[in-house]
């Protein structure tokens, strides 16, 4: 996945400011699972809410504005009711490796009770990105 980095991204010295990986984490798991032909927001219509209970960020690079950072994303690991995403981000003409990290994500029922993950679930997060 890339990401264009903007002014709106930047701290006052023009180095994005370091919360904002977080949100390109999220971004990166989203499109993920879309790949995989899984939505967000249907996964919480059939009742599987996904919360964060562990996020790591190690920053080895700034980028800065007006920079693309490709963010690689891989399924590191899998429970009965839990996964790791994790990530790096590199910077895309150099291949700089700005941060990596990981995010673990537990399955709940919306209510904040844990659940298992559908076997369905579980078989996407382990392949690879769709054909179209």
């Amino acid at each position: 996945m890339e990401i264009r980095i903007y002014y709106e991204d930047t701290d006052c010295g023009g180095v994005v400011y370091y919360a904002n990986y977080l949100k390109y984490f999220e971004r990166a798991r989203t499109q993920f699972l879309e790949q995989r032909g899984f939505s967000v927001a249907g996964l919480m219509e059939e009742g599987t809410v996904f919360v964060v209970v562990r996020a790591e960020v190690d920053y080895r690079s700034p980028a800065r504005y007006g920079e693309t950072i490709l963010v690689e994303t891989v399924v590191s690991d899998v429970t009965p009711a839990s996964f790791t995403f994790s990530h790096v981000l590199r910077e895309k003409t150099s291949g700089r490796v700005v941060v990596e990290g990981s995010a673990r994500l537990a399955a709940t029922d919306g209510k904040g009770k844990v659940k298992r993950l559908d076997k369905g679930l579980v078989a996407a997060l382990q392949s690879g990105p769709r054909s179209v």
